[in-house]
């Protein structure tokens, strides 16, 4: 967005999730009603959507409807299904921002057809080889000016098999994304891998680690491991898609195992209940820390326009954050500051769009 005084617009896929567009829509409609600096166009079946929005309160001056017949099921091949669907929802809205119609994409479906469509209508920040999802995860330290309790993991889905530029990209893309969305002007940035050592993992985590050493602009402050992900120990932890995805679930899960000890009390036995009665105070505060719903959305980084992907599973109040993230987003400006840390990286490769 050139004007940050403008309303920001978002183009809302509401259709692919696995809760249908129902909560979609009631998320549009309350952020009509509540923030007037975010406009909405929700993008799908008219005949779906338009009766669910018709018995919601909103204001129509900040939520439409663009119809859109096609979709893509999380289950169904995205690529194919996109060359075969050129009116899905997805590509409706990523077109709609590449065309200057919207600033920011956000999405509960599928994160391929997602990705496949933004490389196709926006394409990729020059020298970005791959794109990383990159989402947050609470810790135990604060971090930066803010002191937010989170930090920043990627890539949590969008790659599977990486090179060490790859990772030094993510490394790149996540450091100013942090900057932007964090106010922390030095986050600290670390790989993902089994031992602090500079020799440990797999080959590409090592040449990483050698490349990011000797990169001025980046605070890297080595390897971590697992434990040190909610421990705080850095601000930015980069990985390969496949294990960010796995350790991203297993934060999710952990969580809900706390809210499910929490719930079932009542059928424990008396020195089970006894105990985390007396423990119930730290596990609402830890059910509220991984309660990954008030976190919104995560960020496809190295894509030239935003484009925010919720989870699967969202509610309308998980929607509505991932909204008010891509409205942030769009008004820092954050794919230009993304793409210039990226021309910034001396041994990046071309970039294709």
């Amino acid at each position: 967005m050139d004007e940050p005084d403008k309303p920001a617009r978002i183009a809302l896929d509401c259709m692919g999730s696995d809760r249908g567009p129902q909560e979609l829509v009631a998320a549009a409609a309350h952020l009509s009603l509540r923030r007037e600096d975010i406009v909405i166009t929700v993008v799908g079946d008219g005949q779906v959507i338009g009766p669910l929005l018709d018995a919601s309160t909103y204001d129509p001056r900040r939520l439409s409807i663009r119809h859109s017949a096609q979709w893509v099921h999380p289950e169904e091949r995205s690529r194919e299904e996109l060359e075969r669907k050129e009116d899905a929802s997805i590509l409706v809205c990523c077109q709609m921002v590449a065309e200057g119609q919207a600033d920011a994409v956000v999405t509960a479906g599928s994160t391929g057809a997602a990705i496949l469509a933004a490389e196709r209508t926006l394409g990729r920040v020059p020298g970005v080889r791959r794109t990383a999802l990159a989402a947050v995860t609470p810790t135990e330290l604060r971090h930066g000016p803010k002191q937010d309790p989170f930090a920043l993991l990627l890539d949590v889905g969008s790659t599977v098999t990486v090179s060490a530029e790859d990772l030094v990209t993510f490394a790149v893309m996540g450091s100013a994304y942090a900057r932007i969305i964090s106010d922390n002007p030095r986050p600290r940035v670390a790989l993902l891998s089994n031992g602090a050592e500079s020799h440990k993992g797999p080959a590409e985590v090592v040449e990483a680690h050698a490349l990011l050493q000797n990169m001025e602009g980046i605070e890297f402050i080595g390897n971590v491991e697992g434990l040190d992900i909610l421990r705080g120990t850095a601000d930015v932890v980069v990985m390969d898609g496949f294990v960010g995805n796995v350790v991203l679930k297993m934060i999710e899960g952990f969580g809900e195992v706390v809210s499910d000890l929490a719930s079932d009390a009542h059928g424990r036995k008396f020195l089970w209940r006894l105990g985390l009665n007396m423990l119930s105070s730290g596990m609402k505060e830890i059910q509220s820390l991984l309660d990954w719903e008030s976190y919104g959305g995560a960020p496809l980084l190295g894509f030239t326009q935003p484009v925010i992907k919720a989870h699967g599973r969202s509610g309308s109040r998980a929607v509505a954050n991932a909204c008010k993230v891509a409205a942030k987003v769009a008004r820092s400006d954050m794919a230009a500051t993304v793409e210039r840390a990226v021309c910034q990286f001396p041994r990046q490769g071309q970039g294709t769009r």
